[in-house]
């Protein structure tokens, strides 16, 4: 694992440097069509970034509804109230498996109930390539809100966000090492920065086993 710290955006409506997109398409500088997946909630800015790059997109916003609560993805059985994590995963369109070069998964795994993250995060691996990256925003312990915050691309290295202080995130945050977990088998970089989150780079190996 790998650590890098790069400063935060003095200002939060302007566009802000990341360190770890600028790895990313460092690494896909060769990748000529580039297939990529975003979690999020559809953004011309994303989209236009990625077309520019000659990349095929696809779209599943699994974020807005886990922002709001939706209620389609929950059930009531007894007293309890169940995450439907497969109800969820309906939402990803049909995309091959093993044909993606990134997935962009921002504060996902911050807004999804703690015992349902493997089966998530299995899911949207099996879509990458080998060589495929996997790369999320993830909140550190002291902080506290950010859960509506609307992330996406202003250009391939650089990030925009919408209302990123609202909303309280509602389950702990992951340690590097449940990623690592969750992850197993791949490569995993971590970019810090002062804002008190992380920028995770997970890097799917090119040959099974390496």
């Amino acid at each position: 694992q790998e650590k890098f710290r790069k400063k935060p955006p003095s200002d939060q409506g302007s566009a802000i440097p990341s360190q770890a997109l600028q790895w990313i398409w460092n690494y896909l500088q060769d990748a000529e069509n580039p297939h990529v997946l975003d979690c999020g909630t559809v953004s011309s800015s994303t989209v236009g970034v990625l077309i520019k790059r000659r990349a095929k997109v696809y779209v599943a916003d699994l974020i807005a509804p886990m922002q709001r609560g939706d209620p389609a993805f929950w059930r009531q059985e007894g007293k309890q109230t169940l995450f439907c994590v497969d109800e969820l995963l309906r939402q990803v369109p049909a995309i091959p498996p093993a044909s993606l070069r990134l997935i962009c998964c921002w504060h996902l795994l911050d807004l999804v109930p703690s015992d349902h993250v493997s089966a998530l995060v299995g899911f949207l691996l099996s879509f990458l390539a080998p060589g495929g990256i996997f790369y999320c925003l993830l909140r550190e312990p002291n902080l506290a809100n950010g859960k509506d915050g609307r992330w996406r691309l202003e250009s391939l290295t650089t990030l925009g966000v919408d209302g990123d202080d609202a909303g309280a995130f509602p389950y702990p945050p992951l340690s590097n090492r449940e990623i690592e977990k969750l992850t197993a088998g791949c490569s995993l970089k971590t970019f810090l920065t002062r804002s008190h989150r992380r920028e995770v780079v997970v890097l799917k190996p090119e040959k099974e086993g390496k």
